[in-house]
């Protein structure tokens, strides 16, 4: 709807777009407990942008013509009404949201600060879970997204889709904030709910309208796309019936949805034609062999490995360090991957930080040192989930 709605009035409208949306919900939060859920909620919702959105046009219909947004003069040339009936068809909604990434992406301002608009105004993150997805604090976040809808203002920045060598400098951007979003529904950072399903799929959606436009279907879209397909037939198997995680040594490995994975390896192969390698190419290799693998105790630890270095030499972050600490605690056992994070990795305001160290610590047979670690990773994280996870590890610590 804010896509949607900022392709008529203009990205500098874009507060004006997002006022309409929430009195939007507004209106329904009022009314559907009375009248009942539309048997079409979202038609309905639509309905009532549109014609919120029809109501502005004709009010400022003067301040339009004195604007050089297109869109908006053709809806009052053209007949309001019915021209903005279009805009909101599925193709045209698909189109606009398209739009609105690239707008949000825009080179005007700083790779971070167009992700973190883009998961605000897209993807609907609060600040809290952008904050988590920068491993930054709040306050910083605020700032920063103040800072960008202020630059694209001024830089009159348009809801347009680049073309030729201007959709690269944009598009890293655009993947790496469905990369985000996917990553905050596969681990939901706080609530009951240890995977927001709808938020993965709406991120794998995004990435498909990126895979079906001949200028965007590069070797990056296909392999996040395959790095998403691999994560998203573990789900039911992540999970158990009382909605707490389950590790992947513990999954069941025969839940694992079978045609995703099937989709996964298929877009990989597209990925590796002409191959040049990319963080998500390499992600999704990792994620390949550890579903290719029968077994926990089968997983190619050694390959792993090769591949965390390679991802390393292109994507050096504390995160990415955590994650090659794990499988370096497989292959030469906890001892040395506590020494390698103690001695290359400093992000001790993360709570996966200290729960890494917690479990390897707990390995290692060092019960103190592992509920130090823990205790401090229970009070990071926001998440149920991980809090029932991490008060099992402290009780195994004590015991």
């Amino acid at each position: 709807m804010v896509s949607v709605l900022t392709r008529i009035f203009g990205f500098n409208e874009i507060e004006m777009a997002e006022d309409v949306v929430q009195e939007c919900m507004i209106k329904a939060l009022h009314e559907w407990p009375f009248h009942g859920i539309p048997e079409n909620p979202q038609a309905w919702l639509y309905k009532v942008a549109r014609n919120k959105a029809i109501d502005i046009l004709r009010r400022q219909k003067k301040l339009v013509y004195q604007t050089d947004n297109v869109a908006a003069m053709a809806l009052v040339e053209k007949g309001i009404s019915g021209k903005i009936d279009d805009l909101f068809l599925d193709h045209e909604i698909k189109d606009s949201q398209l739009r609105m990434i690239f707008a949000c992406c825009s080179p005007e301002i700083n790779s971070e600060a167009q992700v973190a608009l883009t998961l605000k105004t897209l993807c609907g993150f609060s600040i809290k879970e952008i904050a988590r997805a920068f491993v930054s604090n709040e306050e910083t976040i605020s700032k920063r997204l103040v800072r960008a809808k202020q630059k694209l203002r001024d830089e009159g920045v348009r809801m347009e889709v680049p073309m030729g060598s201007l959709l690269s400098v944009r598009l890293d951007s655009v993947l790496k904030t469905v990369y985000l979003l996917f990553n905050e529904g596969y681990n939901a950072s706080s609530g009951d709910l240890t995977i927001r399903k709808d938020v993965c799929l709406e991120a794998m959606r995004l990435a498909n309208l990126l895979y079906e436009q001949p200028v965007t279907n590069t070797i990056e879209t296909k392999s996040l796309l395959a790095l998403m397909c691999f994560h998203a037939a573990r789900f039911d198997s992540r999970i158990d019936k009382d909605g707490a995680i389950i590790l992947l040594p513990d999954q069941d490995r025969s839940l694992w949805e079978q045609e995703l994975l099937r989709q996964g390896y298929l877009f990989l192969n597209e990925a590796s034609e002409g191959f040049v390698p990319n963080e998500y190419n390499i992600e999704a290799g990792i994620m390949a062999v550890h579903c290719s693998a029968a077994i926990y105790e089968e997983t190619d630890w050694p390959v792993i490995l090769q591949l965390y270095e390679a991802l390393q030499s292109i994507k050096d972050t504390p995160v990415v360090r955590l994650n090659k600490a794990i499988v370096i605690g497989q292959i030469d056992g906890p001892a040395v991957a506590i020494d390698y994070i103690l001695k290359n990795i400093e992000i001790k305001n993360y709570y996966l930080y200290h729960a890494i160290l917690g479990d390897l610590y707990l390995r290692d047979q060092q019960p103190g040192k592992a509920m130090d670690h823990l205790k401090t990773a229970l009070g990071l994280t926001e998440s149920n989930a991980e809090k029932t996870l991490i008060e099992k590890k402290l009780t195994l610590a004590g015991s």
